[in-house]
């Protein structure tokens, strides 16, 4: 039970990487000027993506 539990809380942090990295110029236009974002866009990119592949590690490890 706790194993299904931990893979569905996995694939909803997954889903929520994936769209930091797919949304992030839309994102960083909402909260940042122009200069800044391209920088934001870039970090919020890596930032999903770091979130992505540590997801789906733990996802693996149980």
């Amino acid at each position: 039970m706790l194993q299904i539990i931990v893979r569905l809380i996995c694939m909803v942090i997954i889903w929520l990487g994936i769209i930091l990295i797919f949304d992030a110029r839309i994102l960083t236009k909402r909260f940042f000027g122009f200069g800044d974002q391209n920088e934001g866009s870039s970090g919020l990119k890596i930032l999903g993506f770091i979130i992505t592949i540590i997801s789906a590690i733990v996802m693996l490890a149980f």
